[in-house]
């Protein structure tokens, strides 16, 4: 069982995201919240498998942005995606002019498979399988009960290409179950498979045998957390089994990673980093990361580079042999050569973040330094971090190093300039970054 000798010369990839995770809430991180250690085996292998990603981010703070960036390789906010599409929003999605990683991988003959939350668009032009994706399923909307509902709207029942699927078992098993048999069915063709879980976003509707399993976490909302979490990893575990089982694990490139900083106000804990979900801080962009590729990747590395989802579209193609076109004017960076070892370190780079619009906070990662702006109509905060030695963000160290907040704004100024204001949503009044 397996591919074809041609097909085995294309690697296949999996991309599995975890939905508002807490940045200590997976055993592969360096500070595991103790009461998680040993619930993720399955995630936790792939980084044993492969590499860790101790300064990995995503390109926004929040759900819907953070997905405009990593399918399309480029800064949402070029093309006004920087808030959450509200619920039931019917004026429009992630920009049409946008090509996303399934219709750059498509164009190279790879089948391409996605399942659970879009939250990209409700409009019938923005749906998935008319943005680069020959499979669908999944939801539309941002989130669900994750058990069945007797009224489900349309945009938050599960579907299959546009095709309603009946209101049965458990939401984060239905999506391990179907990755699995997308796998099974496009075993003899280089596959790209987007996994995007609601786990562990709310509701906190964990299952109860799993909850029986976890009487020991408290609080209680904590524990119902980690029984979502729980959930995911199960699923993860019934994806990599389905891989083996298909001899396939030795030629798919696996990538687990979340959309944003973990949600604290629903269980998710990114100790040692400050803020959550929303926010600039360290907690609200910076994630856990880890990839595996048997042969390619040594296993039990770590790569402490800072990388950004931008880098995922920009790697997948050269994983498949493709080009990456400078007139697709990507943000990211390819990752292969730093995954296999061909290159030592990446070329030095800054890393963006803005929420809101001009009117709201924006930050900047170069090298260790990182510049945060809190905006709030006239009044300016600025906050300069060492990450190196402060990873808390304990430590302002603006007023030492006027030169440096100086050169970094500069840098901040030329790349808003590039940004256009959100198309969407509007900024909550006197609202700081924490």
């Amino acid at each position: 069982v397996g591919q074809s000798a041609q097909a085995k010369a294309r690697p296949n990839i999996i991309l599995l995201y975890a939905d508002d995770a807490g940045y200590a809430d997976f055993g592969f991180q360096l500070h595991t919240d103790v009461a998680m250690a040993g619930l993720t085996p399955h995630i936790d292998s792939i980084a044993a498998g492969g590499v860790r990603f101790s300064n990995a981010y995503m390109s926004g703070a929040v759900c819907s942005p953070s997905r405009a960036g990593l399918l399309t390789g480029r800064h949402q906010q070029r093309f006004g995606h920087e808030r959450n599409i509200p619920p039931g929003y019917m004026q429009g999605g992630m920009s049409l002019g946008e090509l996303t990683f399934a219709d750059r991988l498509g164009v190279l003959d790879v089948a391409t498979g996605m399942v659970g939350k879009w939250h990209l668009g409700y409009p019938a032009d923005y749906h998935p399988n008319r943005r680069g994706f020959d499979w669908f399923h999944g939801l539309l909307q941002g989130s669900r009960s994750y058990f069945p509902t007797p009224k489900v709207s349309a945009h938050r029942v599960i579907q299959e290409n546009g095709e309603a699927l009946p209101e049965v078992g458990y939401v984060t098993d239905r999506f391990g179950e179907a990755a699995a048999r997308y796998i099974r069915e496009h075993r003899d063709e280089p596959f790209f498979l987007y996994v995007s879980f609601t786990a562990p976003h709310g509701p906190l509707q964990a299952k109860e045998s799993d909850l029986e399993l976890l009487t020991d976490i408290h609080p209680v909302k904590r524990r119902k957390y980690a029984g979502l979490v729980k959930a995911m990893d199960d699923a993860v575990g019934v994806i990599l089994k389905t891989l083996e089982e298909q001899g396939l694990s030795e030629n798919t490139l696996v990538v687990f990673t979340n959309d944003n900083g973990g949600q604290t106000q629903t269980g998710a804990i990114n100790y040692p980093l400050r803020g959550r979900k929303g926010q600039l801080w360290e907690g609200g962009v910076r994630v856990p990361m880890a990839m595996r590729w048997p042969g390619k990747i040594p296993a039990g590395s770590v790569i402490d580079d800072p990388v950004i989802s931008l880098d995922f579209l920009p790697t997948f193609v050269s994983v498949q042999g493709g080009r990456v076109d400078p007139e697709w004017q990507l943000d990211g960076h390819d990752l292969t050569p730093l995954l296999t070892g061909a290159m030592k370190e990446l070329p030095a780079r800054p890393l963006f973040w803005r929420n809101h619009g001009s009117s709201g906070a924006v930050s900047m990662r170069d090298g260790d330094f990182k510049l945060l702006i809190e905006r709030d109509g006239p009044e300016e905060t600025l906050h300069l971090f060492h990450l190196a030695t402060d990873i808390g963000e304990e430590h302002n160290l603006a007023e030492e190093h006027p030169d440096r907040v100086q050169h970094m704004r500069a840098q901040i100024t030329v790349w808003e300039s590039e940004l256009v204001e959100p198309l969407w949503g509007a900024f909550p009044a006197k609202k700081k970054a924490m």
